[in-house]
């Protein structure tokens, strides 16, 4: 019988899509990169997720992210999210929290029942918080690294943060957690070389128009090579179809 997954299941067979159907992944950020992640998996199948995003759509958002268009603009991330979600698949099941992931609230997520945790928040705190509360309770995690300020597509990898190269964030993450006893860490990061911003009278506001130190800049393609490149390596790790 055919069904929406029928082309996937020429590439994985029919056990991997059973698993996917039954697996429970977290994405803790649903901006550039996690919008990406969220659609691929939902179209691989997953049939289950917990979207934790605190943010709103805005006009800043329109040049790479999935989820903005002005119909979009102002509204919870997660909650336009969860839409496209079920627009995709009417049987998937989606639970949001709209909130910033921090160490003062992990305790509320239930880390224990999920088969997958993606990374894809912008602070380092947050990054560290996910990763240890994730080996603790033993369930896979993957990080995103820096996708901002980046133009080659075709950059990014999936690779242990110990062995990546170029990436400022990575090195970050590097010596904070070889001080936490963390020795292995799965990342999407990019080979490239980050890029300088061009200066101009909007390059260092924030997306609320508030005058920033430094906002990286962002294209379209980048972030999503970035979510896709994540989205693989779970299906990968979920299934072992390959």
């Amino acid at each position: 019988m055919t069904d929406q997954f029928a082309r996937t299941r020429l590439l994985l067979g029919d056990d991997p899509i059973d698993i996917l159907k039954h697996s429970h992944v977290a994405v803790f950020g649903v901006g550039g990169v996690g919008g990406y992640v969220c659609e691929a998996l939902t179209r691989s199948g997953v049939g289950a997720f917990d979207l934790v995003d605190s943010d709103t759509v805005s006009l800043t958002n329109l040049n790479r992210q999935i989820i903005a268009t002005f119909d979009t603009i102002g509204r919870s991330k997660t909650e336009v999210m969860k839409e496209r979600m079920l627009a995709i698949n009417p049987g998937v099941n989606v639970k949001t929290w709209d909130c910033f992931f921090l160490p003062e609230n992990a305790d509320a997520f239930p880390f224990e029942t999920y088969d997958y945790v993606i990374d894809a928040v912008d602070t380092v705190t947050a990054k560290i918080e996910l990763v240890l509360r994730a080996q603790q309770h033993g369930v896979p995690v993957i990080s995103a690294m820096g996708a901002g300020n980046r133009l080659d597509p075709g950059g990014f990898r999936a690779a242990d943060l110990f062995e990546t190269k170029g990436c400022p964030l990575a090195k970050v993450m590097r010596r904070e957690l070889r001080k936490r006893g963390v020795g292995a860490l799965k990342v999407v990061y990019s080979e490239e070389e980050p890029v300088k911003p061009k200066e101009s009278p909007s390059s260092s506001l924030s997306e609320e128009g508030i005058r920033k130190r430094s906002v990286p800049g962002s294209n379209a393609w980048a972030p999503a090579a970035a979510g896709l490149t994540i989205a693989a390596e779970v299906v990968r790790d979920l299934t072992g179809a390959w």
